[in-house]
């Protein structure tokens, strides 16, 4: 009975450390960085392209990006008043984010996208649960 109690409170303890762990992990406040685009009616669909190739890159040359995801608008209700590329990038903390903005890869991003953004807006906000 005393090693059944033994078993039954260690793996309690561990169920508890695992539940605490999970918890810091879910709570922990994360910064998200949502760039809008609406692309010159001029621009090609290869362009397009070319921008959003170039977007998706930053993730994986960058380190501090901790999450992205990105899409095109969908929206039945017709309120993007014409911004049609969402990017969502987030960020471990502010001071990430503010390496990122002057960061060479992204100024090399900015160079790419800039000629072809007719409307361009960007929220930052920290998530909460």
């Amino acid at each position: 009975m005393k090693i059944v109690l033994t078993i039954a409170l260690a793996s309690f303890f561990v169920l508890a450390s695992v539940s605490s762990h999970g918890q810091t992990t879910t709570n922990q406040k994360l910064l998200r960085h949502v760039v809008l685009f609406k692309f010159k009616d001029t621009s090609s669909a290869e362009d397009v392209k070319k921008v959003e190739d170039a977007f998706r890159a930053l993730a994986g040359k960058l380190p501090i990006i901790k999450g992205f995801e990105w899409g095109k608008n969908n929206s039945p209700e017709n309120l993007n008043q014409g911004l049609t590329h969402c990017f969502f990038v987030t960020f471990a903390s502010e001071k990430d984010r503010d390496a990122y903005l002057p960061h060479p890869d992204h100024q090399a991003f900015v160079k790419v996208a800039s000629p072809h953004i007719d409307k361009v807006t960007v929220v930052d906000y920290w998530a909460s649960n």
